[in-house]
């Protein structure tokens, strides 16, 4: 049975994040809402890799990851790749710099709080481990800006 707490936390999680696209501009949001929708989708098979594998335990019984790994994966990712592209695209050392900080902060400091609010712990990846399964991602969303911006700039001529 899913607890309170999950529930409160899954809510804030999806919202949150969100809330804060109405600050970003309409034009950053259909620049960067592509390579956005791109790493929700890559995401949603990262996390049903991983929630196979059984890296990380949710301590909600049943499983479910609809309840469970779904809200990480249509919650932060999207709005936190669209501001990091929007402070960042353009200087690919400051964009890895953030991403190395936002993933950082989550993997050795954001999975201990969750951890101790006994919504998810590793399972089967060390927080290095875990740092690296988020942050890989990084390289991939700039790439996909990148060519996103490369392919709009072409068809403008």
């Amino acid at each position: 049975m899913t607890s309170k707490k999950h529930k409160l936390f899954n809510m804030a999680i999806i919202l949150i994040p969100w809330f804060t696209l109405l600050f970003i501009g309409k034009r950053s949001f259909r620049r960067y809402s592509f390579a956005g929708m791109f790493i929700i989708v890559f995401e949603i098979i990262n996390h049903l890799y991983g929630h196979k594998k059984k890296w990380w335990k949710f301590y909600d019984r049943p499983k479910s990851f609809l309840r469970d790994e779904l809200p990480f994966s249509i919650g932060p990712y999207m709005p936190l790749s669209m501001w990091l592209l929007k402070f960042s695209y353009g200087n690919f050392k400051k964009y890895i710099l953030l991403n190395v900080i936002a993933d950082g902060l989550f993997a050795f400091v954001g999975m201990d709080i969750l951890k101790k609010l006994k919504i998810i712990r590793l399972n089967k990846l060390t927080r290095f481990q875990f740092f690296l399964y988020i942050h890989y991602k990084a390289y991939l969303l700039y790439a996909v800006q990148y060519m996103f911006e490369k392919t709009r700039r072409f068809s403008l001529y």
